[in-house]
């Protein structure tokens, strides 16, 4: 009965999710292959799929516990029960079993909730659970319990006193043991009955159970009570119960697997005036710890990878697991053209959460980018918010993370050296010779590799055997022919390094002469960053890092990363970098950090993946804030037109973030320089330039219109704006078309300073919302880059150089003419020219140069003169960064 009930559980459990194979782990120490056909011939008539792992007889327990903790691990296994020797069942054993694939019921976490009756949070020990199916009736009677000690008797004690049996535990050796058995209606023997003690001291009509854990492979005699196929029925019934345990394990595992709302813990601000620094308040916050942080957010024990106290990395199995649970809203914080100081866009998003969340009491996530080292060592400084408003802590976040700026520039100057390396070895060798260094003999034995067997089905070789190739194939094969003065592919370095603008490799008497100009670029400018910021999934981010396109060969044709054969190397190198990093705003409200691409020649937004995670684990009714570098120009432009093609998301909400400096400089003010103080116009009220600034504000708004999609207008308040200042600001973004624009204070105040801010994204997300994109792709390349140049930057026209249009006809030649467009040029004005502020009209916008990341998905043209390395000023902000060597913190980083 119990087997059969079992098996129609299951069966249904199947049905509904057909990738499930339930697994139950035993692990056995002694060579009684009896108990193991028992359990198998249990699991199999029930469908359960089980895997036995026999240790040698005399096995430790540290033995045992090191078994016990690998398939603790092992996601694969939901189920995992003990088949000991006596002397192994110790409390070290049985509280390593996770109390969640403790399907036999014997850790203390189990225990404890069955003793205090959390009967639909444990699982009853199966032995205890077959003596219970076996005794009826037991309110007012007797139970002796002899020999039944440990996890086995406690459990036992709780479930005969809950059926109304009173209860008592005895030795074997006890004095009173005779006087206590002729007293017993019931008693349950847990351990072998010594042979002093005869059978007579109990009193005839007496019920025997015995649930000793060698019953099924040694005789017990108990006089004329002898009956050894009861006996054998409490093990049998007893190994019947574990695989109902495990049935019901499973229908607890699916549950835990599905969307749960999130038990969030905010952490209390309590704001100073005047604001200290950012290092300060954030030193000032005790985070919590990130496991704890993952488990009120919904996520699973073996969906995240901790690194350290307070940032952990998150697995992408998430997004199979809650496949079907709605996404919540999405929400982009973009801005005005800003000043050189940059106008809050990374506070507002933070103070957004943060009011959102601890607040309002709404499930919120935050995406933000990845700070690069250069200007956290540079100018600007770090990129964690400010003020009150900061993800925290603020030096893990601004210092190397979880290293995936490093993967990245690992696996970018890995492509490079194998450029150069294979020009040098076709150059120096017949075809004959690489060919056996290509494809050498291993073990006697000559194969392709995967990647090559690949590169042959391009080139129409449809064969896989090395000896069959004709010396036309094999040159063909052997051959990339890269013509040096195309390569694109430019080695990286995480820091502003003028010098490596422009450098000569191949110098070194080695390399035979073969010397040619190259460049460093910036880490994060890298291609392979901003596919890290596009990709899906692992399949796709291998397939976009093969697509790279590197060079041309001298027919013409691109060379990608592919033809080289480093796309596996590439992958197992960005293996752990495709994980978003979780960490917490100052007020305990959960973060993703990840991906930083360049947000000139790359599109300048945080992660695909991280927003499509955020948004399941937020639910149906939550919101995800993510930030566009730059202007609404340019960033916000290249999130709806590039990043959301790539994800198939479709934005909620735009959070246009606005500064009264920013308006003022816009309204004819004088220069703002970084690290210059300001002039009096900004530190005193001027309505009028106000006024007349609030023309670039406008012409955002319009900008976001383009798409569909309502806008909130967050005007970043600086202690030097006037009340009336304010109140100008709003009342012309909502004469503009503005769903609603409101001043926030979270920079001083935290989330609360943000509140109004939040009740309005949380209107305008349940406004219709039209969203479209710009243009076709099937569009011609230079028709999109004249609707984008017209239409958002407000050119009368564009102009491409020969260079330009030599790029565009050749691009268009290899394919490539479908893909978006990431326009680079200056986010300091919306034209080309930084100085030309408000929103300048009637000029011609000139297209330099034409490049391509394939692999990324996107043509990227150059406007003016772009720079991809930057390079430190007079005095970098490293000179007031410093280490304390007593207690190691860091200092100076803002």
């Amino acid at each position: 009965k119990i087997t059969e009930n079992a098996k129609k559980s299951l069966a249904s459990l199947k049905r509904e999710n057909p990738q499930l194979e339930p697994t139950l782990a035993i692990i056995q120490a002694h060579n009684d292959h009896l108990i193991q056909e028992i359990n198998k011939n249990f699991a199999k008539e029930v469908g359960l799929r089980v895997v036995h792992v026999c240790l040698p007889e005399g096995s430790s327990k540290d033995e045992i516990v090191n078994e016990i903790l690998r398939l603790n691990e092992d996601p694969n296994v939901q189920g995992l029960a003990l088949d000991l020797p006596e002397s192994l069942y110790s409390s070290k054993v049985l509280n390593a079993v996770k109390p969640e694939k403790d399907v036999d019921g014997l850790s203390d976490v189990n225990l404890g909730r069955l003793v205090r009756g959390d009967a639909h949070d444990c699982l009853v020990p199966p032995t205890v659970c077959a003596v219970m199916e076996l005794l009826e009736d037991l309110g007012g009677k007797t139970v002796l319990l002899v020999g039944a000690g440990g996890a086995v008797g406690a459990a036992l004690q709780s479930m005969l006193q809950r059926e109304g049996a009173a209860t008592l535990s005895c030795r074997w050796k006890a004095p009173q043991l005779q006087a206590k058995l002729h007293h017993a209606d019931v008693v349950v023997v847990g351990s072998t009955k010594p042979d002093d003690v005869p059978v007579s001291w109990i009193k005839p009509g007496t019920t025997v159970i015995s649930c000793s854990r060698d019953l099924l492979s040694e005789k017990h005699t108990y006089g004329q009570q002898n009956n050894h196929a009861a006996e054998n029925a409490v093990g049998s019934l007893a190994i019947a119960m574990r695989m109902q345990n495990m049935v019901k394990n499973m229908e607890r595992w699916i549950q835990s697997q599905q969307y749960r709302k999130w038990d969030l813990r905010c952490l209390k601000l309590q704001p100073r005036s005047p604001v200290p620094s950012d290092i300060e308040i954030s030193r000032a916050q005790s985070p919590k710890a990130v496991d704890v942080l993952a488990k009120e957010i919904g996520l699973l024990t073996d969906e995240i990878e901790i690194y350290g106290q307070t940032k952990a990395k998150v697995r992408l199995s998430l997004l199979e697991r809650l496949k079907d649970q709605p996404d919540g809203k999405y929400v982009l914080v973009a801005g005005i053209t800003p000043t050189p100081l940059g106008e809050g866009k990374s506070t507002v998003t933070v103070g957004l959460v943060q009011a959102l969340t601890a607040h309002l009491n709404i499930n919120s996530f935050a995406c933000l980018r990845q700070p690069s080292q250069g200007p956290t060592f540079g100018v600007k400084g770090g990129a964690a918010g400010g003020g009150y408003a900061q993800v925290i802590p603020m030096e893990e976040f601004n210092l190397h993370l979880t290293g995936d700026i490093h993967a990245i520039t690992a696996a970018n100057n890995l492509l490079a050296a194998a450029i150069d390396a294979r020009i040098l070895h076709e150059n120096t060798q017949s075809d004959k010779a690489l060919y056996n260094r290509l494809v050498p003999v291993v073990n006697g034995m000559r194969g392709f590799s995967a990647i090559q067997l690949a590169r042959l089905r391009r080139l129409g070789i449809n064969k896989t055997d090395p000896g069959t190739l004709t010396e036309e194939e094999i040159g063909k094969f052997v051959r990339l022919d890269i013509d040096p003065s195309t390569i694109t592919w430019q080695r990286v370095v995480d820091t502003n390094d003028r010098f490596l603008r422009k450098i000569t490799v191949g110098q070194a008497n080695t390399e035979k002469g073969f010397v040619r100009q190259a460049q460093f670029d910036i880490a994060v400018a890298s291609e392979i960053m901003a596919i890290l910021a596009l990709t899906t999934s692992l399949q796709d981010m291998k397939e976009r890092l093969g697509k790279m396109v590197v060079a041309n060969d001298k027919n013409g044709e691109p060379v990608t990363a592919e033809d080289l054969g480093v796309t596996g190397a590439l992958a197992v190198l960005m293996k752990d970098a495709i994980k978003p990093t979780l960490m917490q705003t100052l007020e305990g409200t959960p973060v993703f950090v990840h991906a930083g691409p360049f947000a000139n020649i790359a599109h300048g937004n945080s992660s695909v993946l991280a927003d499509k995670i955020a948004l399941k684990l937020v639910g149906e009714k939550g919101f995800v804030v993510t930030e566009a570098g730059f202007g609404a120009d340019i960033g916000m432009e290249k999130f709806f037109n590039i990043k959301c093609r790539a994800s198939g998301l479709v934005p909620s909400v735009v959070v246009l973030v606005a500064t009264v400096r920013a308006l003022k400089m816009h309204g004819g003010g004088p220069n703002v320089t970084a690290g210059a103080p300001l002039k009096k116009e900004y530190t005193e009220e001027n309505l009028q330039l106000v006024a007349d600034g609030c023309c670039n504000l406008q012409k955002q708004i319009q900008i976001t219109q383009l798409f569909g999609v309502p806008v909130v207008v967050a005007l970043n308040i600086f202690k030097t704006d006037s009340p009336a200042e304010v109140d100008l600001v709003c009342k012309i973004a909502k004469q503009s078309g503005a769903f609603d624009a409101v001043p926030c204070n979270h920079w001083s105040a935290g989330g609360r300073g943000a509140v109004q801010l939040a009740q309005a994204v949380e209107k305008a997300a349940n406004q219709k919302n039209s969203f479209k994109y710009l243009y076709s792709l099937e569009l011609p390349i230079i028709e999109k880059i004249r609707i984008i140049a017209q239409k958002v930057y407000g050119a009368q026209d564009i102009e491409l150089s020969p260079a330009a249009q030599s790029q565009v006809d050749r691009y268009t030649r290899q394919g490539f003419g479908n893909l978006p467009i990431c326009m680079a040029k200056t986010h300091l004005s919306l034209s080309h020219q930084p100085e030309r502020k408000g929103v300048p009209t009637g000029f011609i916008l000139p297209i330099s140069d034409v490049r391509a990341s394939i692999g990324a998905g996107f043509i990227y043209p150059l406007v003016g003169t772009m720079s991809t390395m930057p390079g430190l000023p007079t005095r970098p902000c490293f000179y007031d960064i410093d280490l304390d060597p007593v207690t190691e913190q860091v200092r100076g980083l803002f």
